[in-house]
């Protein structure tokens, strides 16, 4: 990750209330232009969906589309397929940028839809359905039509837009690395620095119409678990005759559910500890060498992270060692936790207001899932917020989530993405600065 000696601090770059911006009816006039087009490069996503690191199809037709705004500067390969753009206004200001992330997810689709995806690709070696079951291919058609409505405005803009597409969001294959971090190294920040950063993420969780925000922490890190029991082999007729590391590996799993239930304070912030995955054994009558289990941890405070590592491979230790079994616990790091600068927050929230109405702004709990635009914002002031897209009659509560393979998400929520993030952009651009 490289250095930003040249990064002010966010008190001294965020702007005061930003009131709405000297063009604002004219992104409005261009955002409902382009909407035809935006569902339209939506649709072409959705039935062409790639996985993290592979989105080539992707990237191509995003930087033929920045090309073909003039934009003063359009990078590929960034981070093997991120895209970087950047528009100039006509007139001096501050620089900020917005950020849309590309990949699909190896789900397979289940929704009825003319332009459902049908595509099957190898994923960590495994034959797998992919699927834009995030809403990725919704971000990336709404940055895109921001960049088409700002350059169409550019002899009024003050200041300057990065627009960056960025790859693996979902994480990249096995082996390889990729994402915001990647995108980072790589200088996709750098050259110029922006002094905020905003991006979006549609949600089923959110009516249609609905714009959802959180000053502070707002997304949960992320940390992958691996928990190897090492026993000793036997008959499944003479378990005396070894060490069982299934029996010890269902001790440890529910074990593990004490730390978040009895061991942190959950008043202080939110946390979970999940096990998503059990192998071990070949056959019903022997009682194998090993059990491997991975999971989950997540967690909204470094503090509360660091220490619910050390009790997971204390629990996962001892409970092991009590059955006289061996135990290696693998603790790895991903995304730290999304956290929305509050000041940058306050200050934006007129914009989200008058682009949704007052009225269809909500104030959201925290979510356990998680974002690497987190790692852009230990860097650049962020503000990351959602957009509902559930369907006019329908229970969001009800609606399948985001990763299922029945995840839906209501197309005319694409021009209020558009919106949102382009009045976010310019009304930063023009607020005074504090």
């Amino acid at each position: 990750m490289p250095e930003f000696s040249t990064a002010a601090p966010a008190v001294a770059t965020a702007p005061a209330t930003a009131p709405a911006s000297s063009i604002s009816a004219s992104i409005d006039a261009a955002a409902q232009a382009v909407e035809a087009q935006v569902i339209a490069w939506r649709r072409d996503f959705h039935a062409n969906p790639e996985l993290g690191n592979r989105e080539f199809r992707t990237a191509d037709i995003v930087a033929s589309h920045l090309r073909s705004l003039g934009l003063d500067e359009v990078r590929t390969g960034v981070a093997h397929t991120g895209v970087v753009g950047l528009l100039k206004g006509a007139l001096p200001g501050p620089v900020v940028a917005l950020r849309a992330d590309m990949d699909a997810l190896p789900v397979a689709e289940e929704v009825d839809l003319p332009f459902a995806s049908k595509v099957k690709t190898l994923w960590n070696g495994e034959s797998v359905g992919v699927m834009h079951a995030c809403g990725h291919d919704l971000h990336t058609a709404v940055l895109m039509g921001v960049a088409s409505v700002l350059a169409g405005l550019r002899s009024q803009l003050r200041g300057s837009v990065k627009f960056i597409f960025q790859p693996a969001e979902e994480l990249p294959p096995e082996g390889e690395d990729g994402g915001a971090k990647m995108m980072i190294a790589e200088g996709a920040l750098q050259n110029p620095l922006p002094q905020a950063i905003f991006g979006l993420h549609v949600t089923s969780r959110l009516p249609l119409g609905v714009i959802g925000y959180r000053p502070g922490p707002t997304m949960a890190s992320a940390d992958n678990l691996a928990i190897t029991v090492h026993g000793r082999q036997t008959h499944g007729a003479m378990p005396w005759a070894g060490v069982d590391p299934i029996v010890t590996a269902a001790q440890v799993v529910l074990g593990l559910q004490t730390i978040v239930s009895r061991q942190v304070d959950l008043t202080r912030e939110p946390a979970v500890v999940t096990i998503g995955m059990i192998k071990g054994g070949l056959r019903e009558n022997i009682i194998p060498d090993s059990v491997e289990m991975r999971g989950t941890i997540r967690t909204f405070d470094e503090e509360m992270r660091d220490d619910i590592h050390e009790r997971v491979t204390t629990l996962a230790e001892a409970i092991s060692r009590s059955a006289r079994a061996g135990c290696t616990v693998c603790i790895r790091k991903n995304y730290p936790v999304t956290v929305n600068d509050p000041q940058l927050t306050a200050a934006m929230l007129p914009s989200l207001q008058r682009t949704a109405g007052a009225d269809r702004v909500m104030l959201v709990p925290k979510v356990t899932g998680s974002e690497d635009f987190s790692l852009f914002q230990q860097l650049v002031p962020g503000l990351f917020f959602f957009v509902g897209v559930t369907p006019a009659g329908t229970d969001p509560s009800t609606a399948a989530p985001n990763h299922s393979p029945r995840f839906y998400a209501d197309e005319a929520s694409l021009l209020l993405g558009v919106r949102a993030s382009a009045h976010a952009a310019v009304d930063f651009l023009e607020a005074p600065r504090l």
